[in-house]
């Protein structure tokens, strides 16, 4: 048996597949955040297997620890002389005309910032001996500070990591938890290198502790954590190098979104994850796109992640009113606990609650009738914040949806139209439990022609993480002319490739199953950024062509630098199949739950509702209408027209104004 979990905000989804008959099921169950295990042994513990499961797991309690401020204490080892290097970083400003704007601060307060005497030059020569002998006193304050984990980060290490590796043995020989930075991040650029190095080390300890634990409660299961590249890791590594989980939940919605696309014929998608407490959007175009040059509260993390955009725009986003009398939503989110209004135990409005009063979710019909809403209590959360903006209730919950979806629709606006993409070009793939009830007013904002709702769309992250891959990613700075021989770089990739082969193998993958992929970033001389190629005989043509595409020119006479040599290292799971159903003749009044007035802008209009379970392949309906599953509900707009495709999606396609 085969299980996907992704812990959210609110919700902990399960995927569950079973080979031997093929099937697959999905549950949710209220999140835990206090201990977020505790959701996981409970759905666990409702699956009777034969044998040990498989359980792959997406978790946020890297991402809240960053955001929390609730790691372990650091302390930060840098060359003597750049000890203030997290403090100093690029020296730029987010907020350019804010006077008042203060970077976030470092995670390494500056007492627990240490120096150490060594120096290596930019070619890995050692210009200045490592002080073995200070290292000594540097344990002893660590020891007499109570750190947990300490980071290491040296001037050039990834061209010499000696020094970082005779510091890092001492350290782990009295008892902290060690990153180094030609572990985490071999490449150039110190103050990214340190960051990241430095964030590896502040949730790690966390991280460990956590999945320890988990792995312990489940004696004979085989688990595995979901990383921000799409992959899976193995709950040692993922503890051990836990900043690449940074984005664990949301990767593995990526990747479900990716296969659902490709499956039912829509390779160009932006996909729209909205859960309880946030928003994810990402851009999928034959693939999806992947970056090194991320950031999380502010802070540089250069780890290849899928390119996710996240805003503080959920189904538990607090509507409110600020010092000017305007009516606000989020970031704010009532979480799972004490949740919207509805739930029975928050008194402040949310979006949740808007929908409800609007008619767009029933209250019997809330999560398959398991979860009954108190519209009373919602009504109520509104009618206290509509009388301190002198609006009626419901125009008040109309105004909060209209902000969230402009909340939305601006990060949507983000990862295409300020990346050159059309988004008229792609289809809307909405998914998350709150998802399909904003998505067509989305896509009618933003011109799109579609929305593609995933039969699996409330658990699809769950989904995605039993469809990923186990994915290693490593790379080192080289500082090499473009035109090296191609021999002399696949030279230079022996290592990399070596380290893969092994990373995969203990990850219990075969030779037949692997698949190394080899790149390098490259530029011209003088630019400050890179672009990724696979590595080929033809390496520098490809990237005159490739920076020709990305930026409009080329300079076939300029001189050109290969910066980082890479390999992906990809273990290729088996991937359970997403079944395909005939077309089902049975009259669309048999799904019929009854037609009950929901709120538009225009008015309020009787619109039916239909059980999305018993909707069958290519039965089709116009909207308004709204389609009721048992995990999520879904809007069909005014003007719109819904179509059950043979995977069991819904593809509304959008038409006159709602």
């Amino acid at each position: 048996m085969r299980i996907g979990i992704d812990t959210g905000g609110t919700f902990t989804d399960f995927v569950v597949y079973d080979p031997a008959t093929g099937q697959l099921d999905t549950f949710k169950l209220l999140s835990t955040p206090q201990d977020p295990a505790a959701a996981i042994l409970a759905g666990l513990g409702r699956l009777q297997a034969a044998g040990p499961r498989h359980i792959v797991h997406g978790s946020t309690v890297a991402t809240n620890a960053v955001l929390e401020r609730k790691g372990a204490k650091v302390a930060l080892i840098n060359t003597e002389g750049f000890r203030d290097l997290l403090h100093i970083g690029r020296q730029n400003r987010p907020s350019l005309y804010d006077f008042f704007a203060d970077p976030p601060a470092p995670l390494v307060p500056r007492q627990h910032r240490l120096e150490v005497r060594e120096r290596v030059a930019a070619d890995g020569r050692v210009q200045v001996p490592l002080d073995e002998g200070a290292l000594d006193a540097l344990i002893a304050h660590c020891q007499r500070e109570n750190i947990e984990a300490v980071a290491i980060c040296l001037l050039f290490s990834f061209a010499h990591p000696a020094h970082e590796q005779a510091i890092a043995a001492r350290f782990a020989a009295a008892g902290f938890n060690v990153s180094a930075s030609h572990q985490i991040l071999p490449e150039f650029r110190e103050y990214e290198r340190a960051s990241t190095t430095v964030l590896n080390a502040y949730v790690s300890p966390v991280m460990s502790r956590y999945l320890t634990k988990l792995a312990a409660s489940l004696p004979g299961d085989h688990l595995q954590v979901m990383q921000s590249n799409g992959g899976m890791a193995g709950p040692q590594l993922a503890g051990q190098q836990a900043v690449r989980c940074i984005l664990s939940g949301p990767a593995g919605g990526l990747v479900g979104a990716q296969a659902v696309a490709n499956a039912a014929g829509y390779p160009a998608v932006l996909t729209f994850d909205m859960g309880g407490t946030s928003t994810d959007v990402a851009l999928i175009q034959g693939g999806a796109q992947l970056s090194r040059n991320s950031s999380i509260g502010g802070l540089p993390v250069h780890v290849p992640m899928l390119a996710i955009h996240t805003v503080g725009s959920g189904g538990g986003s607090i509507a409110w009113r600020d010092a000017g009398g305007g009516l606000q939503v989020g970031p704010h989110s009532a979480g799972a606990d004490p949740g919207p209004a509805a739930y029975g135990r928050g008194t402040l409005p949310t979006v949740t609650d808007a929908n409800l009063l609007l008619g767009r979710i029933q209250p019997h019909l809330f999560f398959g009738g398991q979860m009954p809403l108190d519209a009373g209590r919602a009504g109520a959360a509104f009618e206290a914040l509509a009388a301190e903006l002198d609006l009626s209730a419901q125009d008040c919950a109309l105004g909060a949806l209209q902000i969230a979806n402009a909340h939305m629709a601006r990060a949507l606006r983000v990862i295409s139209v300020e990346k050159g993409h059309d988004p008229r070009d792609f289809t809307l793939l909405a998914f998350g439990g709150a998802g399909g009830l904003h998505a067509t007013d989305l896509a009618r904002a933003l011109g799109m022609p579609r929305v593609l709702v995933p039969r699996h769309a409330a658990t699809l992250s769950a989904l995605g993480m039993l469809l990923a891959d186990v994915v290693k990613d490593h790379s080192r700075t080289v500082m090499l002319p473009g035109d090296t021989p191609h021999a002399e770089l696949e030279a230079g990739l022996a290592p990399l490739l070596a380290a893969g082969r092994a990373d995969l193998a203990a990850e219990s993958v075969t030779a037949a199953d692997m698949q190394l992929l080899a790149s390098a970033d490259l530029r011209y001389a003088g630019q400050s950024f890179e672009l990724n190629l696979p590595l080929t005989p033809r390496l520098l043509a490809d990237f005159h062509r490739a920076h020709q595409d990305a930026y409009g020119y080329q300079d076939e006479s300029a001189r050109v630098e290969i910066v980082n040599l890479r390999v992906q290292a990809i273990g290729q799971t088996q991937r359970p199949a997403l079944p395909m159903f005939e077309p089902d003749n049975s009259p669309l009044e048999a799904s019929l739950l009854g037609r009950f007035p929901v709120q538009f802008a225009s008015g309020p209009v009787q619109t039916p509702f239909y059980d999305g379970a018993r909707l069958g392949a290519r039965q089709r309906f116009a909207g308004p209408a709204i389609v009721v599953r048992p995990d999520t509900t879904i809007l069909v707009g005014q003007g719109d027209t819904a179509e059950v495709d043979r995977f069991l999606n819904l593809v509304i396609t959008i038409g006159g104004s709602a």
